[in-house]
């Protein structure tokens, strides 16, 4: 009887051009690092998935799919960083407050189109990030009047990111057998 050998992560993830994560640095260095590693993480998960997987509710009744969580990803930064942090006066781009789970429930829309424009916000939000003085910086928070901090918009991201990931390994596992970060 042969005895299956597991693939490396190399051999599983070709397209993984993550950087290491680092082991010193300040802070901001360190929060940096690792939104950017979530984010790059996500869209490993999305990369080689036709098209028409992207879609693919994974476990009804869940509403879960890439595409949905693209789609979520992409208004979560926006709302972040954009309308929340820097006060840009923008629509959301999928939520909206007559439709909270548009993002997820409403798939219309290219999923290349939807992976472009989180793109898009996740480079407008490292602008911004890099803009910023010092992560002491706060905006009001819209929901509590309360003023919050980048530093904290930055850890609630890379917590995002997280519990997000665990979904898109999911979802990637369920459409093609793929695992691992």
């Amino acid at each position: 009887m042969t005895e299956s050998v597991p693939q490396t992560f190399a051999q599983t993830w070709p397209d993984d051009t993550r950087p290491p994560l680092p082991d010193t640095g300040d802070e901001r260095e360190t929060l940096v690092a690792f939104l950017d590693h979530h984010r790059q993480t996500f869209e490993l998960k999305c990369l080689g998935v036709p098209p028409e997987h992207l879609s693919d509710l994974g476990v009804p009744p869940s509403k879960l799919s890439l595409h949905g969580l693209i789609r979520h990803l992409a208004d979560v930064e926006r709302w972040w960083f954009r309308q929340q942090f820097a006060k840009e006066d923008i629509p959301g781009l999928y939520y909206t407050e007559e439709d909270p789970d548009r993002d997820f429930e409403t798939l219309d829309g290219d999923p290349a189109e939807a992976l472009a424009r989180w793109r898009e916000e996740c480079a407008v939000a490292r602008e911004i990030v890099a803009r910023a003085a010092s992560l002491d910086e706060t905006c009001v928070r819209f929901s509590t009047g309360k003023p919050i901090s980048l530093r904290r918009i930055m850890v609630h991201m890379i917590a995002e990111y997280a519990r997000h990931n665990g979904h898109a390994d999911l979802l990637r596992e369920r459409i093609d057998g793929k695992t691992g970060f």
